[in-house]
């Protein structure tokens, strides 16, 4: 038996956590440097706040509904996360941690001694005494089921956050229930794709020819399919290697400075260099994309993209920052006023070993090179030692006007507590 358990809300629940008197207040959080809604409280949700919202567009309306809007506070929520997560440990010794927000667990043998109601129950309480954060539990045979079994259980609140799918009266009422466009895995395209056809259940979508599904919909369409009818497919996800790095940002203003940008495409390579590094990686291609404000309609746009082939494998932060300012020099277009830059390194593979070049080489003192600062930073403090086209002589720092407390990884912002 399966159990999804997600988190409710995560990120407002966060900050409602520490926060008592949010409780019941419509609460948004912001993407990085404020710019636009990622998360948002049920209440919030009520109120038609979209996903997606740019920030400075629904100012008037946040103010008028006395909606609460918060800066995101990634350590918070990631420390929130792993305290889920060890709790949710003390359960099961089988646990996926799916997302920041959720977690798969597997109960095999479990039916013999407890009843998964009753189990989830207990969960629940202790979950939301020792971290404040609410979930709900969907329990059922297989994981697609199981999500299922989720969404039914926050859905209905006479189901106090649990949900067993355990018998087939139960999936088939479940199945009938979900619209094809919420099912799990089905994309915005296959869905298009099978409400034409007049497929608008869960329920529906089971029924389908296998062969059909395997066609259209390949065999991950199938592995759901079979998921859904009671069958586990989906195991265990394998993980991932990763396909890119990525580093870009927002700028505070717009700017028309190359020089602005110069320093901050040197210092977008720098952090996707160094978390190469740190994964023991080699990046074959380099990325390199400035973007005009898309809200800006009385502006010009140009959203321009240039992709740098490496001559060799590296994480150099020598070679990497070069190769950016190169495409950086390519792109950039005077008359603009830019609101976003990025680098992103593409083409991994592992450090060791890697291919190398009978004639073209990075030059092998880089690499105890990049080791030293790396050491030196480590100990020293994040980019006390910087690459030569980094502002040597600024902090830069992401627009965080509305940031709550880091409760529990500063001590300097610790709650204090009076007892009497």
């Amino acid at each position: 038996m399966y159990c999804l358990v997600d988190c409710n809300n995560f990120y407002a629940s966060c900050e409602r956590a520490f926060n008592p008197a949010l409780r019941g207040v419509p609460i948004v959080v912001l993407s990085n440097n404020d710019g636009c809604v990622i998360a948002r409280s049920y209440e919030a949700k009520d109120l038609g706040v979209p996903m997606g919202a740019p920030a400075f567009q629904y100012q008037q309306m946040f103010s008028q509904n006395n909606i609460k809007v918060f800066s995101s506070n990634y350590a918070l929520y990631g420390d929130m996360s792993s305290r889920v997560m060890s709790i949710l440990g003390e359960y099961t010794p089988d646990i996926e941690v799916y997302s920041i927000d959720e977690a798969f667990l597997k109960f095999d043998g479990f039916e013999t001694y407890y009843n998964y109601r009753d189990y989830g129950q207990v969960m629940h309480g202790r979950l939301l005494r020792g971290t404040g954060i609410p979930v709900g539990l969907g329990f059922a045979p297989t994981k697609a089921l199981a999500k299922l079994a989720n969404r039914i259980a926050k859905k209905f609140p006479e189901l106090k956050s649990v949900h067993v799918i355990d018998t087939e009266e139960k999936r088939i009422k479940a199945l009938k229930w979900l619209s094809i466009e919420d099912v799990w895995g089905i994309g915005r395209q296959h869905a298009a794709r099978l409400l034409a056809l007049k497929i608008r259940t869960a329920w529906d979508f089971t029924q389908l020819p296998e062969e059909w599904v395997r066609k259209h919909m390949s065999v991950v369409g199938l592995r759901l399919q079979r998921d859904l009818k009671g069958l586990p497919t989906i195991g265990k996800e394998e993980v991932k290697d990763k396909k890119n790095i990525a580093c870009t940002r927002s700028f505070e203003a717009m700017t028309t400075d190359f020089n602005y940008l110069k320093e901050r495409v040197a210092t977008y390579a720098a952090t996707v260099a160094e978390k190469l590094r740190r994964d023991k990686l080699h990046a074959g291609m380099v990325t390199v994309f400035l973007q005009t404000n898309r809200f800006r309609l009385d502006q010009p746009m140009y959203n321009p993209v240039v992709n740098f082939p490496i001559e060799f494998p590296t994480n150099s932060s020598i070679e990497i920052i070069r190769i950016a300012q190169l495409g950086l020099d390519r792109i950039f277009r005077t008359g603009y006023h830019y609101k976003k830059a990025g680098v992103i390194v593409t083409k991994i593979t592992p450090a060791t070993p890697h291919q190398v070049n009978l004639f073209l080489n990075e030059d092998p003192r880089h690499q105890n090179l990049m080791q030293a600062i790396d050491t030196f930073n480590r100990n020293n403090g994040k980019e006390m030692i910087k690459f030569g086209g980094m502002a040597l002589d600024r902090k830069w720092k992401m627009k965080q006007e509305s940031l709550s407390p880091m409760y529990t990884t500063r001590y300097s912002e610790v709650v204090t507590v009076k007892c009497k």
